[in-house]
């Protein structure tokens, strides 16, 4: 009776230990090793960790006060090199986080400071041994999209109301500048595009390359291809042809330049340090002046200090205006749409004018920029020699756009 009842114990340990035992019958661990979970270079689960948000006036060495640094921690912040951290560059709202971990002696101390500048960029501040700063930047994530909208009021809550990307409006602007009227869409005008959205870990920051985009438009869809290939590259319709015209490099013939685009000029009759959004080309009175691009006549008159004055809307993105003219060409007024080269009036020294000059300003997207720096975008066709892999994209982008798999 002993022995059956040892024999008994004896299988059920056996059965026991079978438990325990993997599909190759080796036996496993009692616990698995949980992996190390690390988050800016740091494994997180060996810290205490603070987290909070900047606030109005407040400085790195007061957060860091607070968080417990002590007096060799804080004695070291000065010494930062700006190159590295500003730390004057902080700004309210941001996201921060200290790590905390207790010495030998059972103390807990900062050990490390995390600034979130944005959802890409983060800088690590290293409070062990000597204070020194790590820069953490998140991979940026690609991914191509194909997207569809049908325009009610605006190509702006066109992509509001789809949940596309807001650049994507901005863009499509800049591209079609030369072709299509923005202020003049219509209900029901449409738009295909085939670009890349980027992102950070899941949450969309932008987007990179618009590759193709097709725009009805005036009962017609106007298309627009991206291609690249050796000093080309630029957008073009489907035919190779540009879809941007050039300006004229400056709007009449003159002797010199008088004065640069600035913000800081001090104006020669009013004697005041002022903004001069412009340039001035200095040329004898009564020299032609002519309209830089094709366009509309949006103002013309006497506007005070600048004289004679003539102002143009080349389309979407560009304007000009003409100052301190002697007199307005005929047959120029409001409304009047003009040709690149045209001539719409003559040099003159009309309103805050010290001599005779053209004061010549350009607005892109309604703000000033520098005549002398504008680019003149390329307007030649897709040369003959690259025809065929153009041809070849532009039978690629067709389907994408159309969603074709």
């Amino acid at each position: 009776m002993k022995l059956e009842r040892y024999l008994i114990i004896l299988l059920a340990a056996i059965g026991l230990v079978a438990c325990h035992k993997n599909a190759n019958g080796e036996g496993s661990a009692e616990e698995e090793i949980e992996p190390v979970r690390y988050e800016y270079g740091l494994p997180v689960d060996s810290f205490r960790v603070d987290t909070g948000f900047v606030k109005d006036g407040e400085t790195l060495g007061g957060i860091l006060g607070r968080l417990g640094a002590d007096r060799k921690q804080l004695a070291g912040i000065p010494n930062i090199p700006r190159k590295e951290f500003d730390v004057r560059s902080i700004r309210p709202g941001k996201e921060y986080f200290g790590f905390h971990r207790a010495d030998t002696a059972g103390v807990e101390r900062l050990c490390y400071f995390v600034y979130i500048a944005d959802i890409r960029r983060a800088v690590v501040l290293h409070l062990t041994d000597s204070i020194h700063v790590e820069k953490q930047e998140k991979p940026l994530r690609t991914e191509t999209r194909h997207a569809e909208a049908v325009i009610e009021s605006s190509l702006w809550n066109a992509m509001v109301g789809n949940d596309l990307p807001i650049e994507l409006a901005l863009e499509l602007s800049e591209i079609y500048a030369w072709t299509i009227d923005f202020f003049g869409l219509q209900k029901g005008d449409s738009i295909r595009v085939y670009y890349d959205e980027q992102y950070v870990d899941t949450t969309r920051v932008g987007i990179g390359r618009i590759y193709a985009a097709q725009f009805y438009h005036g009962r017609k869809w106007l298309e627009a291809f991206y291609f690249e290939a050796g000093d080309v590259h630029s957008y073009f319709d489907g035919d190779g042809k540009s879809l941007r015209k050039a300006f004229l490099k400056a709007p009449l013939n003159y002797k010199r330049i008088s004065s640069h685009f600035t913000y800081a000029r001090k104006h020669p009759i009013y004697k005041t340090v002022r903004p001069h959004t412009g340039v001035d080309y200095a040329a004898p009175a009564g020299t032609p002046v002519v309209s830089i691009g094709d366009g509309v006549v949006i103002e013309k008159g006497y506007k005070g200090g600048g004289g004679n004055t003539l102002k143009i809307k080349h389309n979407s993105t560009y304007t000009t205006a003409y100052l301190h003219l002697q007199k307005f060409a005929s047959g120029v007024a409001v409304g009047t749409r003009v040709s690149q080269g045209q001539v719409i009036g003559y040099v003159g020294s009309t309103g805050a004018s010290t001599g005779p000059h053209l004061d010549f300003r350009v607005w892109k997207n309604g703000t000033p920029v520098d005549p002398l720096k504008m680019e003149s975008p390329p307007v030649e066709p897709v040369p003959a020699s690259y025809r065929p892999e153009f041809d070849s994209i532009v039978n690629v982008m067709r389907g994408e756009l159309k969603g074709e798999k």
